[in-house]
């Protein structure tokens, strides 16, 4: 077991994290009987009726000051609106069964729809200017900090609609695609899973906590934890199979109404992604299928057995050894010893999520499966996961703190319409942080040859994870828009693609589980924002390429990293990955290497074995 410093944290040493914790949201509101809850949402309603009366079909009048001055006002009704919208939204993650929290966020949903609607005319109009009074706003002085918002605003002038669409799209989406993604999300909570027991009498039987068993040494302990949670999709599979097609259908038809060519070009905009990234990304993972399949039949002659779809996080070692717990304390304090060798500051500002209580830890019946970073702007982030004391849990916990020092960095120098960062971005601080944690856990148990095996297995596996699992993902969405274009499709069109697809990736070298099929229900990604996943696989690619610069040049690396993460979305990622970085995400040696690094890794493994 790791052992952190006794000194590592001082302030944590004095607060009991003696098990997993649970978020204090009152820096937003104390309760839903806070009556600044209602205050705020008719302050909220009045200020962007008045927005409206006064500037409603005058911004081509406006100065470059007075459009400044305008995108200042929409940034702070924004940044009110967002904790509206989080407080209930982070009450109802924690407990989908509250159904007082789902009834405050569909009210806020339908009141932020009604103020997003009062205030759309802004950029139209700013969308109506002719190219050159759009351009003298986008090299004027007074709008310097808003040049990359303009240049977004820019690039869907072609897909614009009038104002009474929009507005009626926005309305819609209340009771449409929104609706259904809500509908899948509670009906989610509600779920009971068939109950394991291992054989030291720990009884399993909540989402989190049965996936956490895909870990255990035993095989049937796994195959039980991975059926039950996979029952419970097969039981409703033609329901979430209709949702999929409601909501795939709804990108189709908005993605022909706007003008785009497809979902994927729409996605593609917005996550400001050029089509030839991405076809180099899903490409370039596609042709190293070997990888994945190289690294499974090792673990598969290590086990001496074939490898099942419900085995692929099985330890490699019998016994306990490699799958050992880690308590919510010393995981934390762990976490930040970790943080502490990169840069004292940046463990600092981590620490306070925990000292202040802005994490969410702690497993339970009806909280939201998975793990997230919800970042509020003029306040900070919250983390959600469920720590199951091990040490997967701990990578998570890593991962989301990433998001959440991300954040917090961007909050020091950007205002709201640069503060959220693409996809590719958004994810490098995340993966980043596990792999500070990887290589002190790794440089901290040198003599214990079965646990740092257990550690690069993890690593591997994570991995393969986020390059080829997570690009399957998005091949199946391709496959599910493409379907869209030609008609509706039900559940059993999407088990027997899901299939397929990850039929290629294992070959014949991982067996693909009847009850994978029915796997895709539990990605909630491809029901939240199509073509998600494959961004995780390029925002890996591009943090290893990071993380292998700081490797080389040390601390010398730390001004560049920290001002890509201020940077936020103030600017174009493929500029400023090169400029800060030096990294191009354009440049097809940076895959290479990433797969490189990947192979060297299984190479380093197969000479222990």
């Amino acid at each position: 077991m790791v052992s952190s410093s006794a000194n590592t944290s001082e302030v944590i040493g004095t607060v009991p994290l003696d098990s997993p914790q649970e978020w204090d949201l009152s820096d937003l509101y104390s309760s839903f009987a806070d009556p600044q809850l209602n205050l705020d949402l008719v302050a909220l309603q009045e200020q962007a009726a008045e927005f409206r009366q006064q500037y409603r079909g005058r911004v081509r009048e406006l100065s470059t000051e007075g459009v400044a001055s305008c995108l200042q006002q929409l940034e702070g009704l924004a940044e009110k609106s967002g904790y509206l919208y989080t407080f209930p939204s982070l009450v109802f993650s924690a407990d989908t069964r509250n159904t007082e929290a789902q009834q405050f966020l569909d009210k806020v949903k339908e009141a932020l729809t009604g103020i997003d609607n009062q205030l759309l005319f802004f950029d139209l109009e700013l969308q109506d200017l002719d190219q050159d009074k759009f351009a003298q706003l986008q090299s004027a002085p007074a709008l310097q900090n808003y040049s990359h918002y303009l240049a977004r605003i820019g690039k869907y002038r072609p897909h614009k609609l009038s104002e009474e669409i929009e507005q009626t799209r926005n309305q819609d989406s209340l009771t449409g695609r929104q609706a259904f993604v809500q509908l899948r999300s509670v009906h989610l909570g509600e779920q009971e899973y068939a109950p394991v027991t291992t054989p030291d009498g720990k009884t399993a039987s909540t989402e989190a906590d049965l996936s956490s068993l895909l870990f255990h040494p035993e095989a049937s302990v796994r195959y039980d934890a991975y059926r039950s949670v996979r029952q419970a999709m097969e039981q409703h599979n033609l329901l979430y199979g209709y949702i999929l097609n409601t909501v795939t259908q709804d990108h189709r038809l908005e993605s022909q109404m706007r003008g785009y060519t497809s979902t994927l070009h729409k996605q593609l905009l917005a996550d400001e992604v050029s089509e030839s990234v991405f076809q180099a990304v899903m490409e370039g993972t596609r042709r190293r299928f070997d990888l994945f399949q190289r690294y499974y039949q090792l673990k598969a002659a290590c086990l001496g057995d074939k490898i099942t779809t419900c085995d692929v996080y099985a330890p490699w070692t019998d016994g306990e050894e490699g799958n050992r717990e880690i308590g919510y304390q010393q995981g934390v304090e762990t976490l930040l010893a970790a943080l502490k060798q990169f840069d004292p500051n940046y463990a600092s500002r981590a620490e306070e999520f925990f000292v202040k209580n802005w994490v969410d830890a702690k497993v339970r019946p009806g909280k939201r499966g998975g793990a997230f970073c919800s970042y509020t702007h003029g306040k900070h982030s919250y983390l959600l996961l469920s720590y199951t004391n091990d040490y997967n849990s701990l990578f998570t916990l890593a991962h989301e703190m990433g998001h959440g020092l991300h954040f917090a960095w961007i909050g020091d120098r950007q205002t709201y319409f640069n503060s959220n960062p693409p996809m590719v971005l958004a994810e490098i601080a995340s993966t980043f942080n596990e792999l500070l944690l990887l290589d002190y856990l790794l440089k901290n148990t040198s003599g214990d040859k079965v646990f740092r095996q257990a550690l690069l297995t993890r690593q591997l596996e994570d991995q393969l994870n986020l390059l080829f699992r997570q690009s399957t993902i998005s091949r199946l969405e391709l496959a599910l828009h493409e379907r869209a274009a030609q008609g509706s499709f039900d559940h059993t069109f999407v088990n027997q693609k899901w299939t397929e697809l990850y039929q290629e990736l294992c070959g014949d070298v991982v067996e693909v589980l009847p009850e994978h099929q029915y796997d895709w229900a539990r990605i909630g990604h491809i029901y939240f924002k199509p073509f998600y996943c494959y961004q995780y696989t390029a925002s890996n690619i591009v943090s290893l390429a990071c993380y292998q610069k700081y490797l080389q040049i040390g601390k010398d690396f730390l001004p560049g990293y920290f001002a890509l993460l201020a940077a936020g979305g103030s600017m174009n990622q493929v500029d400023a990955l090169r400029q800060y970085v030096d990294v191009d995400i354009e440049n097809p040696a940076t895959i290479s290497s990433a797969l490189d690094y990947v192979e060297n890794l299984i190479s380093q493994l197969q000479a222990t074995l």
